[in-house]
């Protein structure tokens, strides 16, 4: 039975030039602590032209470049150190879901006393953040429209995920231009990581959620439709457009209300990138196809075969088993035709920490869509070799 709270309180600025509505954060205060990551938005002048619209908001602002595409726990530290000492009233996220994630847990940390990794082990410990608006570059994780992070801490090989209410973003501007510099590597891994994100969700033990399965099937749809085309025309608006909305609808809860399972093959992916530092897109690519072949049973195929039909439009009159399978192998190809890898020793990945990241994950995957011990994790890392 479908039982939920909806609650998705960010505001989103969609289009062409809505970045003057950047100077909505003044409301907030006058010293903003600006987030980005290598450098991009000074090239593509999407920094020039924020910075125009602080200064001439009466914004003054202080930098924090550098962050990682896995980011790293030491920025977060060294951003909410940045927004003590200067008092800052607002943080300010430019870039993908990594630098928003960064900006996330940075004001979160800017209100918190302790070590900031406390706050990824355990959102809970999340009682205050400084408000937080995003200016969205690539179309990926949805990270500004969602209260998640993402945070590494490659020490100690972890990479992990974090939430609560109070890191959801006051605003997101989302221009679609301003995608158009992403290059295809990172459109592919995108559009992987949307299209994962749907997966994770339309694959639900829940039978009734029947609104839920029809837009997670048109998301999924749009990234079929769109990611080979923003791949082909970078400066194609209607495709960036339209990668950049399934983003934010991908994982900002409207999907997953009524249907929320918990997840599976995102977790198995940051062990991938904690150990190994890959693109997050690329593991989820690798993975997807071979969690779905893992899990494919007489208990599950009703929902293959449904996703084979309406997403990938496989003739319904065929042997439920053929279309399952058929589903399958259409995403892996999918993914192929996008360029993305097939395999993790496509990306250098070998057996040497294999068993290391499946004994992180065991007993975690106790309510997954499919429940999994350690030993399956295992054996799923080992058949994407």
């Amino acid at each position: 039975m479908q039982n939920f709270n909806y609650s998705i309180p960010t505001k989103v600025y969609f289009g062409k030039g809505q970045i003057k509505k950047l100077s909505k954060i003044s409301q907030f205060g006058t010293k903003v602590l600006m987030v980005y990551g290598g450098g991009s938005i000074k090239g593509n002048g999407i920094y020039d032209k924020a910075a125009a619209v602080l200064r001439e908001s009466g914004v003054s602002f202080f930098e924090l470049s550098g962050v990682d595409p896995n980011p790293r726990i030491e920025t977060v530290a060294l951003g909410a150190k940045l927004c003590k000492e200067k008092e800052i009233d607002a943080v300010l996220a430019i870039g993908g879901g990594s630098t928003i994630d960064c900006a996330k847990m940075i004001a979160a940390a800017a209100k918190y006393d302790g070590d900031p990794w406390d706050l990824v082990l355990d959102g809970s410990k999340i009682k205050d953040a400084l408000p937080i608006v995003t200016i969205l570059t690539l179309a990926a994780t949805g990270s500004e429209m969602d209260g998640f992070a993402v945070i590494s801490d490659m020490d100690k090989n972890d990479k992990l995920d974090t939430a609560s209410e109070l890191i959801k973003p006051a605003f997101s501007i989302l221009d679609p231009k301003f995608t158009y510099s992403v290059s295809q590597k990172q459109t592919a891994a995108g559009t992987a990581d949307i299209m994962s994100h749907v997966f994770e969700v339309y694959f639900t033990r829940e039978k009734d959620a029947f609104l839920q399965a029809r837009m997670c099937e048109a998301v999924l749809k749009t990234c079929i439709k769109y990611g080979p085309a923003a791949m082909e025309n970078p400066e194609d608006y209607d495709a960036r457009a339209n990668l950049m909305w399934a983003s934010s609808l991908a994982i900002n809860g409207l999907l997953s209300y009524g249907s929320d399972v918990q997840w599976c093959v995102h977790p198995m992916e940051h062990e991938l990138s904690a150990f190994y530092d890959i693109t997050h897109g690329v593991g989820l690519a690798i993975l997807t196809p071979v969690w779905m072949e893992y899990v494919l049973s007489e208990a599950t195929i009703d929902k293959f075969v449904e996703f084979g039909i309406n997403v990938w439009g496989i003739d319904a009159e065929r042997e439920p088993r053929q279309i399952a399978e058929e589903s399958i192998d259409r995403t892996r190809a999918f993914f192929a035709q996008l360029g993305l890898p097939r395999t993790l020793a496509d990306v250098g990945i070998g057996e040497e920490n294999l068993s290391k990241m499946a004994d992180k994950l065991d007993g975690l995957f106790t309510d997954t869509y499919i429940p999994l011990t350690g030993n399956e994790v295992l054996e799923i890392y080992r058949r994407a070799l």
